[in-house]
């Protein structure tokens, strides 16, 4: 019997691991912002990593409205010990309120620095420049996040949008919710076949857990 139950306990860790987890950490457009259950950017990329053989748990980070310094502060308490790698999509908000580019990428620095301190891997997605600011203004907003996913050996998406292509107006707005800022289902369903390629490199960098 004791020789049994000591095989036992030996076995049971490994029949209970818990699934790997990744968490996607930004804001509305994470969320799923006006979209029906099951329809957002975490439930959709669950489900096509799951297509894909990923056995992989996708956690919901977003919190509608959040900025980089939003992130940045509840960026503590949200990885708890489960999550080994983190979707950073942070910085659309910073983006719409004008808020200077520097002090975005020093809050995003900030939050690459925690999940690099963890042991995290790290996808970090881009978000395309404002042209409404300026040429300065862009430029500094757009070279923000390659130079620190190259500074902190992240996965680098250049865009969220990028699955949505660069189609008419027309055509693009029938990809996104009558704001013009959120896209529906159909939208956010190309947005993850675009960057689910970039979630499993990030995977990849996971190191197996014992």
């Amino acid at each position: 019997m004791g020789k049994a139950l000591a095989v036992l306990l030996l076995t049971v860790p490994a029949a209970w691991a818990q699934p790997m987890a990744v968490i996607a950490y930004g804001d509305s457009l994470t969320a799923g912002y006006g979209l029906a259950e099951g329809e957002g950017f975490v439930p959709q990329l669950q489900g096509w990593l799951t297509a894909q053989g990923q056995e992989v748990q996708v956690l919901q980070g977003g919190v509608s409205g959040d900025t980089t310094a939003g992130g940045l502060a509840r960026l503590d308490w949200t990885l708890t010990p489960e999550v080994q790698g983190i979707i950073v999509t942070l910085g659309g908000n910073d983006m719409l309120r004008g808020i200077d580019p520097a002090v975005s990428r020093a809050k995003l620095k900030g939050i690459l620095q925690i999940a690099q301190d963890r042991g995290l891997a790290i996808l970090l997605v881009g978000m395309p420049g404002p042209s409404n600011y300026g040429p300065e203004y862009r430029q500094a907003f757009d070279a923000m996040y390659p130079e620190l996913a190259a500074e902190f050996g992240a996965v680098f998406a250049p865009s969220f949008f990028e699955g949505l292509g660069e189609g008419s107006p027309a055509d693009l707005q029938a990809l996104f919710q009558a704001d013009g800022i959120h896209p529906n289902r159909d939208g956010v369903a190309l947005i993850v076949q675009a960057l689910g390629p970039k979630v499993q490199e990030m995977i990849a960098q996971i190191a197996p857990r014992n």
